[in-house]
């Protein structure tokens, strides 16, 4: 995702880029959730984090070890939409308790039944296990309204379909909640197809996507989106929430309307 935004900052015009600004949080309102984790256990933790000081925490983040890189790594960042954050369970030290992210049969849904049921508010506006696993959230919402704002973009002239896609970012975490069941943060990656409805109709390319197709207008694009996503998951049969979803656009790509064809 990361190096999504540099590739499509480096195909825009010198005056169209905005100077760089990484993005910080203010250590003092940062709350840390550190599991207590056996020897051999992968090391990670959770963080709230605001950026500015006195601000109520607007993001959660995943810090792994990467032993391989000898380093610590941000894995995972969620923009939340609200701001009353899950209550995670925190023993007498104040440790955090890390819970299986899959097959977790203590929860009424792990991440996997949470990424399917993403993947289904994006390619059915959640008609099939996104309205049965979530309860209605602004998360949840938001991605129901990016389907149907994508059913009508383009009127009669074309479509914009959306689809799952392989996965290539599997890592999950979980953190024990107050209530017995879990914080859970987990990625999925899905694509949205845009083409036009009959020959002799071009779909033209924005700017932002000029890293990818270069100006050169398609028949049909086909734009692939990695995206991390937080829950809460209860302990017992109830639907799970969507607390908020983060995408990036990491991919681009179409084949050009003929005379373009030929002209290359």
């Amino acid at each position: 995702m990361s190096v999504s935004d540099y590739t499509e900052t480096e195909g825009l015009p010198a005056k169209d880029r905005e100077p760089y600004e990484a993005w910080s949080y203010d250590l003092a309102s940062a709350k840390l959730y550190i599991p207590r984790l056996a020897a051999g256990q992968d090391r990670w933790f959770a963080a709230a984090l605001s950026s500015e000081k006195g601000e109520v925490p607007s993001r959660l983040a995943v810090f792994a070890e990467q032993p391989q890189h000898k380093r610590w790594e941000m894995v995972s960042v969620v923009d939340l939409d609200s701001q009353k954050l899950p209550h995670v369970a925190l023993d007498r030290e104040g440790y955090a308790t890390a819970v299986a992210a899959t097959g977790n049969k203590h929860l009424a849904a792990d991440a996997d039944v949470l990424r399917t049921a993403v993947l289904d508010n994006f390619t059915t506006g959640g008609t099939n296990t996104g309205s049965t696993v979530f309860a209605p959230t602004e998360a949840s919402k938001r991605q129901v309204k990016v389907h149907s704002d994508a059913a009508t973009r383009f009127g009669d002239k074309g479509s914009s379909v959306f689809d799952a896609a392989d996965n290539r970012f599997t890592d999950t975490y979980a953190l024990k909640t107050a209530d017995g069941g879990a914080l859970i943060l987990f990625s999925h990656t899905h694509t949205q197809t845009d083409a036009v409805a009959h020959s002799g109709l071009q779909i033209n390319p924005g700017k932002e996507n000029r890293a990818w197709l270069h100006d050169v207008p398609r028949t049909s694009i086909r734009y692939t989106f990695v995206c991390n996503d937080a829950a809460t998951v209860p302990a017992k049969a109830e639907p799970s929430r969507l607390i908020g979803y983060t995408c990036a656009r990491t991919d681009a790509s179409g084949p050009p309307v003929p005379s373009w064809s030929h002209r290359a």
